[in-house]
């Protein structure tokens, strides 16, 4: 017999527990389960006796058999081998890969669980059929977990896959559900290396309709979430900066029109600056920090803003709240991962942020832009103002793109010169005023005004996003140069004063102020 061709997309871990599978039938469950479409089947029971294993496990075959559809058993070779079914899983506490494949040989489908790159290493390299990567999120069903991966983990695992051009497919287990399959196939891609499926337990073993659990798994599994399909494309990543700028007053016009719904989610030395920027740039401002009103403010047609100010358990889980909502509705996310590098709570907070939806924009200073690349930053922030010294505009220009291309967002790094880039080209924009660093919030309120450009124009959010940059620095130099200004305190209401007056002079047809933008691109190696 030939090693089958295994279709891993929708990958059934059968789970005979009462607290998962409560009065059902295992056997009605799978045969309901592949009805709905699930392409791998693997029978795990750690508790029943080594007869019931293997009479499950024949009756589970014939079933799969019916379907073309392989039947692995988890850990116990010896049962696979007195069913004769396609194969075997294996953990790293179980019968090592070699003893395995030299008892079931050549032909049999042998899978193994692996948590990191070393135990992905040893695996590929020695023979595997395909790697079962997790946990990627807490669940119920393993006990003993030795570390939760978040898609984060998962992606270095697969970048590590496509750089060393292992031959091994791949599947993820580990709280996968219908709320999160999309989004972890599309989000842990990385360098066009994806999973080739997702492993699911209680989703489907403790659902009352397994069948259409699958259906819509499957679906979910080989669809774009929501939130992937209004991305940069290559051409709008690449556009001289005199292109991008001749989108600018459209998309300023287009918030004025529009006045588009800024969700913001901050703390209160910021709300009320927040929402009178947001007032002023055209945009409709809420303040709203409980995450369960955000799956009805999705709906408005707005974007959302996440500035991690006080970190909380309650503040974080919000957070996670509000982001997976804006990602169901396909609408825009900022976050402004506020002074990531300063401590592990924050550092394990932004982690949790990004692990638990998609970004659109991840905007900081950069230190906390720094803080949110794979593995992290060696400089340590002193607070919310902190920033590196001594980074050459290339390398920080590198790191910019690099970190926009493996996460897909698009990343703004704030500075004396701002950078922004969608994975592609790096923009540099040299525009604002130093009044801006001396008062408490400006961060923020750019990410405010970023969030109403990219609401208003979501089919090109790099250049709404360089619109509102641009919206906001060009009108802090212009209330800078008042001569009622006469420092921080008295700029703050000329500041809310010209980006009110740039809206409404770009309305009228008067862009003269656009004259001052300096955006450049950054070369480097």
């Amino acid at each position: 017999m030939s090693k089958p061709r295994v279709d891993y997309t929708l990958y059934l871990v059968t789970d005979s527990t009462p607290a998962i599978l409560g009065d059902a039938d295992l056997c009605e469950v799978v045969h309901e389960a592949l009805k709905g479409g699930v392409t791998t089947v693997q029978y795990r029971d750690k508790t029943s006796d080594t007869g019931v294993l293997v009479d499950t496990a024949r009756k589970l075959h014939q079933i799969t058999k019916k379907f073309n559809v392989p039947l692995l058993i988890n850990d116990r070779v010896d049962v696979a081998q007195a069913v004769g079914c396609e194969g075997v899983h294996i953990g790293q506490d179980d019968l090592d890969l070699p003893t395995a494949r030299k008892i079931l040989g050549e032909d049999a489908i042998i899978g193994v669980t692996v948590s990191n790159v070393a135990e992905a290493k040893i695996a590929a390299q020695g023979g595997a059929d395909y790697l079962g990567i997790g946990t990627v999120f807490a669940t119920p069903t393993k006990e003993n977990t030795k570390t939760i991966l978040g898609v984060e983990g998962l992606r270095d695992i697969l970048l590590t896959i496509e750089a060393e051009k292992w031959r091994v497919a791949t599947v993820c287990i580990g709280g996968i559900n219908a709320s999160n399959a999309s989004r972890v196939v599309w989000q842990s891609t990385a360098n066009g290396k994806s999973l080739d499926g997702v492993a699911v337990v209680s989703a489907i073993m403790a659902s009352p309709s397994p069948s259409q659990a699958a259906r819509d798994l499957l679906g979910l599994v080989r669809e774009l979430p929501p939130f992937a399909k209004a991305l940069a494309t290559s051409g709008q990543k690449n556009r001289p900066p005199q292109e991008v700028l001749s989108h600018v007053p459209y998309i300023i016009n287009a918030v004025d029109v529009k006045k588009p719904l800024s969700h913001n989610m901050t703390n209160l030395v910021v709300q009320n600056f927040a929402a009178n920027v947001a007032l002023s740039v055209g945009a409709s401002p809420i303040m709203a920090n409980y995450g369960e009103e955000a799956a009805d403010l999705a709906r408005l047609g707005g974007a959302l803003v996440v500035n991690m100010g006080t970190v909380t358990p309650e503040g974080l889980a919000n957070y996670v709240k509000a982001l997976q909502a804006y990602n169901n509705a396909g609408q825009p996310v900022v976050f402004d991962p506020v002074g990531a590098g300063a401590t592990a709570v924050r550092r394990s907070a932004v982690k949790t942020i990004l692990g638990s939806g998609y970004i659109d924009v991840l905007k900081g200073n950069q230190s906390e832009i720094l803080s949110c690349a794979p593995g992290g930053s060696s400089i340590q922030q002193r607070g919310v103002d902190s920033r590196p010294g001594g980074q050459a505009l290339d390398e920080l220009a590198r790191a910019v793109e690099e970190l926009a291309r493996l996460r897909r967002h698009i990343v703004v790094m704030t500075g004396k010169t701002d950078l922004v880039s969608a994975g592609e080209t790096v923009f540099a924009i040299d525009n604002g005023h130093e009044y801006l660093s001396h008062v408490t919030g400006t961060g923020c309120c750019l990410g405010t005004t970023i969030s109403a450009m990219v609401a208003a124009h979501p089919n090109d959010k790099l250049a709404a996003v360089i619109a509102g940059i641009l919206h906001y620095s060009i009108a802090a130099e212009l209330a800078a140069e008042r001569a009622d200004v006469k420092g921080p305190g008295t700029f703050v209401p000329a500041f809310i004063d010209e980006l009110y007056n740039v809206r409404k002079a770009t309305v009228r047809g008067d862009i003269s102020w656009l004259s001052r933008a300096q955006v450049s691109v950054v070369t480097y190696r």
